[in-house]
């Protein structure tokens, strides 16, 4: 085998790894119009339940898990969404923990997370995935 076809066999290989982690498992979970701008819903998802949030600034829904590790409830979904400094962030309705929507991590207390998950939505359709964060 010479380069010319080492080489493409790799672009093939990298291609399909591409195209295997973008089509990999999402899932429609509810229509955008489901969850009324600039607050949260509850949906369950894989037994576990999510709370997604429609953020009409930067027009984008996010989803983490609605179980809040300090207040040891799942509460999330409830949570008033702002921003500190530059970050998005939910705050616990328990105990006002502030959660960075992208990463999960709680500003109060580093190294405290709620899971992330993966959003897009497609024609009105909000879906999910998981994500390895």
């Amino acid at each position: 085998m010479n380069l010319e076809q080492t080489t493409h066999l790799i672009e093939l290989k990298v291609a399909s790894i591409l195209l295997e982690d973008d089509q990999q498992a999402w899932e429609k979970v509810c229509d955008l119009s489901d969850i009324p701008p600039d607050s949260g819903i509850c949906i369950f998802y894989q037994n576990q339940q999510i709370a997604l949030f429609n953020i009409s600034v930067v027009n984008k829904v996010y989803a983490v898990s609605n179980y809040d590790p300090i207040g040891k409830a799942n509460v999330m979904s409830r949570g008033i969404i702002g921003s500190v400094g530059e970050s998005l962030v939910v705050a616990s309705p328990l105990f006002k923990h502030h959660f960075n929507l992208i990463t999960g991590e709680c500003i109060e207390e580093p190294g405290v997370y709620l899971k992330t998950y993966d959003v897009r939505t497609t024609k009105n359709k909000v879906e999910i995935r998981e994500n390895n964060k």
